[in-house]
């Protein structure tokens, strides 16, 4: 009986310790400044990490951090909801869009470099390549941010002119560039061939829907072929998107979970039957696209019940890992990699967010990025993929600096 009340005074003695000396950093900034604060409310996000603190004997003693554990990157924790993050600009979309241009630019090193059939390292893993993953990263961006804008344009013409501003003046720009590039330095067709094809070949890339990828006597001994600017045939199906968010806002299913889950319905309905049917190749890449800007899009509409956090990232990668095996493995990553997308876009904070003081190159790299490659495979060949890549991002970073400086971000400053 004396051993167990020995431990019991102990167990006690240590509980009482452990009390007066481990409090929690938001009691001691409550406990010091309710007295001269009034109470307001604390954004999930901007609340301070949660520090385990020591307090050395008597009141008001100072205090030593002991460890972090930060409540907003917590692995078991709920996190916010995604409509808590929506309001502003301060997140990370530019930078992870700008990483995605520069997946697309790594990819094509391989096949601009060895040929159309090179293989790709990711390829073997995923089934599909860097690329691809690059542009599902645009799409899926691309359905939310574009269906909040449509939602707060107060008229239809400014959203329009708004999605045409983004694109189309920096995409002229790139056709006169690469068309004068061409006609200086690369042209092995008579002159009269070459400029009886360049109306046809602005016009037509420029439109979108029946672009033209060639110019006579251009590119024309390179290992991939003839194309000048191969990126340009995701544009139109970009457009196709945007033409599919006004027609849900027409609708009202942005603005009606019930209405867009009869939208939704359809839409997985539809992307099957052209993936079975296999009904045109362009079809079938408009649907591929597409179901990544559609969950982009559904998490703009149930933005306030999808919760932000580790464990849904870990939740939804590991729903992709074990259907890897089967045939909707890649729908299934494209709706874990979406989602990481937005906790990677929203969370991580403070220093990285820096990169916004910048500008938004990720357009500019993406469309200059072909052709710079084809250049330098043209002018260098032969050359390993490493070799491609290393040389034309310094190259696709100078001309998408430009882009954005003295033509996008002043276009977009007329909408603004």
């Amino acid at each position: 009986m004396a051993g167990i009340a020995i431990v019991r005074h102990f167990n006690l003695r240590i509980q009482h310790i452990t009390h007066t000396r481990i409090v929690d950093l938001n009691q001691v900034d409550d406990t010091a400044s309710n007295a001269e604060k009034p109470s307001t409310p604390v954004d999930p996000v901007t609340e301070k990490d949660s520090l385990v603190r020591e307090r050395h004997s008597g009141a008001g003693g100072p205090i030593r951090t002991l460890s972090i554990v930060p409540k907003s990157i917590s692995v078991m924790q709920p996190g916010p909801r995604l409509d808590s993050f929506v309001s502003g600009r301060d997140n990370n979309f530019n930078l992870i869009r700008m990483l995605a241009a520069l997946g697309v630019l790594i990819s094509h090193a391989y096949p601009l470099s060895l040929g159309s059939r090179a293989e790709q390292p990711l390829a073997a893993v995923l089934g599909v390549t860097l690329g691809t993953v690059s542009v599902m990263v645009f799409f899926g961006i691309s359905g939310f941010l574009v269906a909040r804008s449509f939602e707060r344009s107060s008229t239809i013409r400014r959203f329009l002119i708004a999605r045409v501003l983004r694109l189309f003046p920096a995409l002229l720009m790139v056709l006169i560039v690469t068309v004068g590039v061409s006609a200086l330095w690369l042209n092995q067709a008579s002159p009269e061939a070459f400029w009886r094809a360049v109306p046809s070949y602005i016009v037509r890339n420029f439109t979108l829907y029946f672009p033209r990828y060639d110019l006579p006597g251009v590119f024309v001994t390179n290992p991939y072929g003839s194309a000048i600017n191969g990126s340009l045939w995701t544009l139109n199906h970009e457009i196709t998107c945007y033409l599919g968010i006004m027609a849900l806002g027409f609708l009202g299913a942005l603005a009606s979970r019930r209405r867009m889950t009869a939208m939704l319905v359809l839409f997985v309905a539809g992307y099957f039957v052209i993936l079975i049917l296999d009904p045109h190749p362009r079809l079938v890449a408009l649907a591929r696209l597409a179901w990544p800007f559609w969950i982009g899009t559904a998490l703009y509409v149930w933005r306030d019940q999808i919760e932000i956090s580790l464990r849904m990232g870990f939740l939804l990668v590991g729903m992709a890992v074990a259907a890897y095996f089967t045939s909707l493995f890649v729908e299934i990553f494209a709706i874990a990699l979406v989602y990481l997308v937005f906790l990677c876009g929203y969370l991580p904070r403070g220093t990285i967010r820096a990169y916004n003081l910048l500008g938004d190159y990720s357009y500019g790299t993406y469309i200059y990025a072909f052709p710079v490659q084809q250049l330098l495979s043209n002018k260098m060949s032969p050359m390993t993929p490493l070799e491609n890549m290393t040389m034309s991002i310094p190259i696709v970073l100078f001309c998408a600096v430009l882009s954005w400086s003295f033509v996008e971000k002043p276009s977009l400053s007329i909408v603004r």
